[in-house]
């Protein structure tokens, strides 16, 4: 059974739509990073896929039921770290951790305890008096506290430091080694999906631009340095070119799907040599929007 299953989701507000016929389907073990531009609609979809916000048009299932009518059971078996955190400001970090431990059967007290002095959070500490660093340690916390088989974080490391940041995307790795458990994190910093991430989703203005393994999206795109021995003619068009800049018989291409044929046919069709750059996935997701 798929883990996560979304078909035809659409969604707008005041009439401006934000989702367009956006269908994804998530298997266990997956660990996808869901990229995308401000207002490209990352964190509507990933409210429509939780249920917390109500779809326009589509199907969304998680562990096979309808988002909107998931049991007590299925609940048990998420965990979500959302962009704006809201955590009982009254209560003390010590008397949090416990108390959401209670909604959890499989709660596992030594992970929790290991991350608590991992990441130095002060126990006797009120939430509210948090900085947000802290405050997004603690909702990490408590999201991995019951070892969810399905974990969806938006923008998860955006407030921590570099040294927090590294043991959290350590303890999602330790995570994501067990086959049963699919995660997805929105994030706008590539190279820690780079670390993480098996697959990439890719969102722009609404619509799903690429939805695949990563390594595979990193073979695909490809910049090519083109020395022809004559100018290239004025309009040319290359197949499933990004981006272009030429002058005269120079030419630098962002290709989507470099193949061997690909480069073969442009040596022989201008005489040309030609260097193969390899690019970052940074560089592939702004050469994706520039498109």
């Amino acid at each position: 059974m798929n883990i996560f299953e979304c078909r035809h989701l659409s969604k707008a507000f005041r009439r401006k739509p934000v989702l367009r016929d956006l269908s994804l389907t998530l298997p266990p073990g997956m660990v996808v990073g869901l990229l995308g531009k401000n207002g490209a609609g990352k964190t509507t979809f990933i409210k429509c896929a939780l249920g917390l916000i109500k779809p326009d048009a589509g199907d969304l299932r998680i562990f096979g039921e309808d988002v909107w009518s998931l049991s007590p059971g299925a609940k048990e078996r998420l965990g979500y770290v959302p962009q704006e955190i809201n955590l009982y400001p009254w209560m003390k970090v010590k008397h949090v951790v416990p108390y959401i431990a209670s909604f959890y059967q499989n709660w596992n007290p030594s992970l929790a305890d290991d991350l608590m002095k991992r990441w130095e959070l002060p126990p006797g500490d009120r939430v509210g008096t948090l900085s947000t660093g802290q405050l997004q340690k603690l909702a990490i916390l408590v999201a991995l506290g019951h070892e969810p088989e399905f974990l969806v974080l938006d923008e998860p490391a955006a407030a921590l430091d570099p040294v927090a940041r590294r043991d959290f995307l350590a303890t999602l790795l330790e995570i994501a080694a067990d086959a049963r458990r699919t995660i997805l994190f929105s994030t706008h910093i590539t190279s820690d999906l780079e670390r993480v991430a098996d697959h990439v989703a890719i969102l722009k203005e609404g619509t799903l631009a690429y939805f695949g393994p990563l390594d595979e999206l990193k073979d695909q795109v490809k910049r090519l340095h083109i020395t022809a021995t004559r100018p290239f003619p004025a309009g040319v068009v290359f197949p499933n070119c990004l981006d272009h800049q030429i002058v005269g018989n120079e030419a630098r291409l962002t290709i989507s799907t470099v193949t061997p044929e690909v480069i073969e046919a442009l040596e022989r069709e201008y005489g040309a040599t030609i260097e193969v750059e390899d690019l970052n996935l940074d560089d592939i997701f702004l050469e994706l929007h520039h498109a």
